[in-house]
């Protein structure tokens, strides 16, 4: 064999080493793209105030609030994208000569599917799914004999389709849905009773005996629209705006629920944040609860504006 052969042959055989290896390369990186991204983050935050021999006055107290929150979200930069959230909240307040109060209170499961022809385009057709309730009993303080809320009591299932604006670089989404069901679920013979949260409630005879039981569930079809931004206000400070609105086609159409939260995340280091927040809401069927004869009976009012709001510096965990 000639020494030009023997050479011929060489290259042929590194050339052939090396369209495998390229090819390999591309396999595995094609089989390494994952579409899925996750995030999982804990906000632990706690407060204490103590006093001794305060002339200004003041009582003892301290009070603890743990936020859970997990994403999982699919997004191929084409045709689908599915986005799955868990929220986890509680928080708890204790002041000397007085009892244990809860100040936050929350589960919620948040899942949008959304598909579009067009990859030019930011809208989607969308399915939306969510459920939030609570954990443990809630009381009008400082009566804790009697709850005025508690564990599926009351409960908020939204089922619906629609279409979908998002714009990833914005971080801006907003859902607009024509056909809705909201489901109130009321697992509590007591407040199920009393028609709370707007749920049918018992009928009595003229002597008081029970005649038939309140109703556990309440269905309604309406529009939902939601809105939700996220954006970088500054550096190390984020805000974020999650706006909720619902109305029934069947009772009292044009009346809207207002669901409306608003949070700025402020990153002191990788651990230590702070944190700003507001939480309104209004629901014409969660009416207002007040013991007006002081008889420990609670008096069913009218519904009003709920205000809650969070000021805090904490401990922040990903993991």
């Amino acid at each position: 064999m000639k020494f030009k052969h023997l050479l011929l042959i060489i290259f042929l055989i590194s050339m052939s080493a090396e369209a495998t290896v390229l090819t390999d390369s591309l396999d595995v990186k094609a089989d390494s793209i994952n579409y899925w991204k996750t995030s999982r983050k804990a906000f632990l935050m706690f407060t204490q105030n103590s006093f001794v021999n305060w002339s200004a006055g003041g009582n003892n107290s301290i009070s603890g609030l743990l936020r859970v929150n997990i994403t999982k979200n699919y997004n191929n930069d084409k045709h689908l994208i599915w986005n799955n959230e868990l929220k986890g909240s509680y928080g708890l307040n204790k002041e000397s000569k007085r009892e244990l109060r809860k100040t936050e209170d929350r589960f919620e499961l948040n899942s949008t599917f959304g598909y579009r022809k067009d990859t030019e385009s930011d809208w989607y057709y969308s399915a939306k799914f969510n459920f939030r309730t609570q954990y443990t009993n809630g009381y009008r303080y400082p009566n804790t004999e009697k709850p005025i809320s508690k564990l599926f009591a009351p409960a908020y299932l939204f089922l619906g389709v629609g279409s979908e604006y998002a714009l990833k670089e914005q971080k801006l989404r907003i859902y607009i849905s024509p056909i809705t069901n909201k489901t109130t679920f009321v697992f509590s013979n007591s407040l199920a009773n009393e028609g709370a949260f707007g749920v049918t409630k018992a009928t009595y005879d003229e002597d008081g005996v029970l005649l038939t039981r309140g109703k556990h569930t309440k269905m309604e079809f309406g529009t939902l629209v939601t809105g939700e931004w996220k954006t970088d206000v500054m550096e190390n400070i984020k805000m974020e705006n999650i706006l909720i609105l619902y109305s029934d086609y069947v009772n009292n159409y044009g009346n809207i629920d207002v669901n409306w939260e608003f949070n700025l995340d402020m990153t002191i280091n990788k651990y230590i944040k702070a944190n700003v927040g507001a939480h309104i809401l209004f629901d014409d069927d969660d009416k207002t609860k007040k013991d007006i004869d002081d008889d420990g009976v609670l008096d069913i009012l009218e519904a009003k504006i709920q205000l809650k709001q969070i000021l805090g510096v904490g401990i922040s965990y990903t993991f």
